[in-house]
């Protein structure tokens, strides 16, 4: 392993560059073997985007590489299709490791990895938290060529899984590499890091790279090969940008505004706070919209639900917090509406980067109140230019008024019935959408079961057993409502 002199060369500005690749017209002008040529075919791959021209020769001759690109310009390729082709010279279990900061961009990679190697019997599992444990484990009993994983859940594994171990793992991916190398997964990382062997291939992948000398010393590079097809901090070029700035007062209304002014796009909807995003999820469908909500308080398959819904556009609505900012490819987004600023700027880029990809285009319209005018200030100096005003009319906002009003009295209800703050602790939400009220549902139920025991023979009992029976029930339903209320 290089030095960490060494390493903290490479990681600084010295890094050596990828030299410039004439522009290739397919993947097999770039050493891609043909059976992956075929499989990017049935993608609908025709030609390698900029950061795929770049990456995957140098990744092919087996250096460690650096990847910056703009999201959506395809990265998840630039990194897969090496892989799948090292471990077609090279068959073995346990081959490459793919790191995320979120679950849903894990399910998305083991997707494309499935596709692309569907051919040669590539397997993937993906390990992540919100998961039965047990059913991952059995999934990694078999060894999978591909372990797609979040570290904390991965660390997990390692630490308890009988048998499980990653000794011969020959690829590590980090993308969304600037995040997993931030503080909020320094421990797991270590720990990852120190469990698996040095003589491997590292490449480290994201929109927003960071160069700090000390989080690229972490991952373990080797004379790494830096290819960037952007400056470190850009959106796409078909991306139309727009800012309003509104009282905070008039939020929900500019919102429902925005949405009735572009409405037939498909939108995605940022805010701060899992709470926020609920409460403007119910807002919404007390208006009359198709929004679903997806935060970090909803259990995995309520999270993984209400993505699949937005994907196959049986919702036009996605009102999401940050787990949904990177790196989910939803091409039929149309607009990105930042509700509530980010706070931390690099975030804006991958927020924005959910619309305009692979070549489209598309529209983000960032909200600034009078408290936001600073972190607005900050995204515009480092995205480097100075965004128009969206144009609208500001009467017609006020005359919306009065129904958003009633709308947000409506939702607030919603959210004490559904008693969101109690239950989230337990890790479980429900989407809004089924929410009718825990104690109305049992009571239903139970109704429902005496009726049926009532036909089939209790009318025969003594009316002082069938009292005793009916109060029961209404026992359980109170019972019921305590604890989940």
């Amino acid at each position: 392993m290089a030095a960490g002199g060494e390493t903290g060369k490479a990681a600084g500005l010295e890094a050596e560059e990828v030299p410039v690749v004439e522009e290739a017209r397919s993947f097999k002008d770039l050493g891609v073997t043909d059976v992956l040529c075929e499989a990017c075919d049935q993608l609908g791959w025709k030609i390698p985007t900029k950061i795929q021209v770049e990456a995957i020769p140098v990744a092919l001759q087996g250096r460690d590489i650096i990847g910056l690109a703009e999201t959506g310009s395809g990265k998840t390729g630039a990194f897969a299709l090496p892989i799948l082709q090292a471990l077609l010279d090279a068959p073995q279990r346990l081959f490459a490791l793919v790191l995320t900061p979120t679950r849903e961009l894990a399910f998305q990679i083991s997707e494309q990895f499935e596709a692309l190697g569907s051919s040669i019997g590539v397997h993937s599992a993906v390990i992540v938290g919100g998961i039965d444990s047990m059913s991952q484990s059995l999934a990694l009993a078999k060894k999978p060529h591909i372990i797609i994983a979040t570290p904390g859940r991965l660390v997990d594994h390692l630490e308890n899984t009988k048998g499980f171990n990653l000794r011969a793992l020959k690829f590590l991916v980090m993308d969304e590499a600037d995040r997993i190398l931030n503080m909020d997964f320094e421990t797991e990382v270590d720990k990852i890091l120190k469990v698996i062997p040095r003589d491997r291939k590292t490449f480290l992948f994201s929109a927003t790279m960071t160069k700090q000398v000390q989080k690229l010393q972490r991952a373990a590079l080797k004379n790494p090969v830096k290819c960037a097809v952007s400056s470190k901090y850009q959106t796409v070029e078909k991306l139309q940008q727009y800012y309003i700035f509104i009282p905070s007062k008039f939020k929900d209304s500019y919102l429902v505004y925005i949405l009735n002014e572009l409405a037939g796009n498909s939108f995605m909807v940022f805010c701060s706070t899992c709470n926020n995003t609920q409460r403007t999820a119910l807002l919404l469908r007390n208006l009359g919209f198709t929004a679903i909500p997806l935060h970090g308080q909803m259990s995995q398959n309520k999270r993984l639900g209400s993505l699949n819904k937005f994907k196959a556009k049986a919702r036009s609505i996605l009102l999401a917090t940050d787990v949904a900012s990177r790196g989910l490819d939803i091409p039929h987004v149309d607009v990105v509406i930042n509700f509530d600023i980010p706070t931390h700027s690099k975030d804006y880029i991958h927020r924005v980067g959910r619309t305009a990809r692979a070549g489209r285009s598309g529209k983000s319209i960032t909200f600034v109140t009078q408290y936001d005018v600073e972190l607005f200030q900050r995204i515009e100096h480092l995205i480097g230019k100075k965004l128009p005003a969206f144009p609208m009319q500001e009467e017609e906002v006020m005359m919306l008024q009065e129904r958003v009003a009633e709308a947000q009295r409506f939702a607030r209800m919603e959210l004490r019935e559904q008693g969101e703050k109690k239950r989230s602790r337990n890790g479980d939400d429900d989407d809004t959408e089924e929410a009718l009220g825990v104690r109305k549902k049992v009571a239903e139920l139970l109704n429902v079961a005496l009726g049926i025991l009532y036909g089939k023979g209790l009318k025969g009992l003594p009316l002082f057993c069938f009292t005793v029976y009916r109060l029961s029930l209404v026992i359980v339903v109170q019972w019921c409502d305590i604890i989940f209320q």
